[in-house]
């Protein structure tokens, strides 16, 4: 998708322009700037990456955690079990295996995960060929695609300049990274990347998309946000991906190496279901009915008449997230039950249900501050003179 231009050819087009800009990119190339973005599409003026030095790598640090789909784990086995080429049908890769990780043939085109999947945490390791050849976007190039239409950019930039946009971990043609932190050519280099992707609604955004990369430790995509898919020359359109897609890398023409992938899945942050931020009226309150019907649910299995009180509980917490006429007569039922009966009782039964009748008083408060009950909930006046008439809030 990227395309290279040696230095010679850029001085043959740009005779007026220095060696020094050359490499990094060409004018009147990419989509130019507009009302919203001031740079153009891979924009040789955009500064370049500053140098920020890794700390040395830790490999047990970057083991999967247990709840990690591991998608390679430097066999040939995972690779060909998890991973295929990326063609209509299901074709085996031409990509290899060797010394635990596994490496791009030129020629052999991309390669992508048979399993599909969105909004995740991602790790993967890779490494540009240790022999240097080229420079610029012909140098350890490859790709790392979310969903396959979100790329971030995989390119041997050690003292290797390029157009900020097409830098190693840029959101490629969207966004430079914040630094340039990679190790030397040959090494393996480590990205941590939290992806969501944006989500529309009836033809409207309702939740951007947002893309956090770390490269050896170090923040180099800030919840960099998305508008949709990345490409090459054109600027991110603005629009819908789907919920899932593979996984997919990038055949540049240059052996790079894949090792250590993994991703964990995480839960939409849309407002329509999400868990971070406010959500839009209507789906807090499907979202508060969600939570009530499966504390109902537990109220339903901690049912006991002999001792009632467990599912009482449940049932008046339900009711601050779904106010049900049907469960808020319930629980007037209940409670009104137990204060007849603690009134049946008498001498050291009577005085051992004082922190008991404490405990339910306070439910019963806050019930009536968060508007769940009233006045008209007699059960709550009726345990409040009783624990007036012991003195049971009385202070020793």
């Amino acid at each position: 998708m990227k395309i290279h231009y040696s230095l010679a050819a850029l001085g043959c087009l740009l005779p007026l322009v220095s060696a020094s800009y050359a490499s990094t990119g060409s004018p009147f190339y990419g989509d130019p700037p507009d009302n919203t973005h001031p740079w153009a599409v891979h924009d040789w003026n955009r500064p370049q990456p500053p140098r920020v030095e890794p700390r040395p790598y830790d490999a047990a640090k970057a083991q999967a955690p247990a709840d990690a789909v591991v998608l390679f784990d430097g066999t040939a086995e995972s690779l060909n079990r998890k991973w295929e080429a990326d063609k209509s049908g299901h074709e085996a890769t031409k990509w290899v295996v060797s010394d635990g990780a596994m490496e791009c043939t030129p020629g052999s085109g991309y390669i992508r995960t048979k399993e599909a999947f969105g909004d995740c945490q991602l790790h993967v390791e890779w490494a540009a060929p240790v022999h240097v050849k080229g420079d610029s976007q012909g140098r350890g190039n490859s790709g790392v695609f979310l969903m396959g239409m979100v790329e971030i950019q995989v390119l041997d930039n050690y003292n290797n300049p390029t157009y900020a946009d097409g830098f190693a971990c840029a959101v490629y043609g969207v966004h430079p990274p914040l630094a340039n932190a990679l190790r030397p050519p040959g090494e393996f280099q480590s990205e941590d990347i939290t992806f969501h992707r944006p989500v529309y609604q009836d033809g409207k955004c309702i939740q951007p998309g947002w893309v956090t990369v770390y490269c050896n430790g170090v923040l180099v995509q800030d919840r960099t946000q998305l508008e949709g898919g990345t490409g090459h020359m054109a600027r991110s359109k603005p629009g819908p991906l789907p919920e899932t897609g593979p996984l997919k890398l990038q055949d540049h023409g240059n052996p790079v190496r894949f090792r250590n992938i993994w991703y964990r899945p995480l839960p939409s942050q849309a407002p329509a279901g999400g868990y971070n931020g406010p959500m839009t009226p209507a789906a807090a309150a499907a979202k508060r009915q969600e939570i009530a019907a499966a504390i109902r649910s537990d109220a339903a299995r901690l049912a006991n008449p002999a001792a009632p009180m467990a599912g009482f509980y449940r049932l008046a917490e339900s009711l601050y997230y779904d106010k049900d006429k049907a469960t808020l007569a319930q629980v007037e039922q209940t409670a009104s039950q137990y204060i007849t009966s603690l009134k049946g009782l008498a001498g050291e039964q009577f005085l051992a249900k004082k922190e008991e009748a404490r405990h339910l008083r306070d439910v019963l408060k806050y019930l009536m501050r968060a508007q769940v009950i009233d006045g008209t909930f007699t059960a709550k006046a009726d345990l409040d003179q009783l624990i007036k008439e012991q003195n049971w809030d009385k202070k020793k």
